[in-house]
């Protein structure tokens, strides 16, 4: 389990910045009971270990203009290897893709999307997405709304996993 590398201040550290990555070190080595110049090196070495992927201004999509949210489900006509890869590398260079996923199951992969309109998904759906080398069908799905959208993971769960294996 990749957690065991990690101490409860290290895991705290994570948690203090998922929920505020802005917060100055300082502020950071309050909320976690060590002193600035420690916590610095704690964080440098997580980044340094991937456990800290970046650091990122959370938009809202639609102050910005970007009314449209929908989520499709692409069934691919071959699952090989290099045919996944060639569609990841597709999803990578579309804008309005913000996310793609491969999953097991009924569909191959699952895209979130944002648009600033209909139109403007529907045209990408149509001369892009639809018409991709591999592509054999496409489900869409429009967000009416969102009850929840929390980054990360929940660290409480994780302590408390930890708490029973200790």
């Amino acid at each position: 389990m990749p957690t065991t590398r990690l101490d409860p201040i290290d895991r705290k550290i994570l948690a203090e910045l998922q929920a505020d990555g802005r917060m100055t070190n300082v502020e950071l080595a309050k909320r976690v009971g060590i002193s600035a110049p420690p916590c610095l090196r704690r964080v440098r070495t997580l980044e340094e270990a991937g456990f800290i992927r970046g650091y990122h201004a959370d938009v809202d999509a639609r102050e910005l203009g970007f009314e449209v949210q929908v989520y499709a489900m692409v069934g691919l006509q071959s699952q090989a290897e290099a045919d996944l890869s060639a569609f990841e590398t597709l999803c990578r260079n579309w804008p309005l893709v913000r996310e793609c996923h491969m999953l097991n199951g009924e569909v191959d992969f699952i895209l979130k999307c944002v648009a600033p309109d209909l139109s403007t998904f529907q045209s990408f759906l149509t001369s892009q997405l639809l018409t991709a080398h591999n592509v054999a069908s496409v489900k869409t799905s429009l967000v009416i709304r969102g009850a929840k959208d929390e980054p990360g993971v929940p660290f409480e769960v994780l302590e408390e996993r930890l708490s029973r294996m200790a």
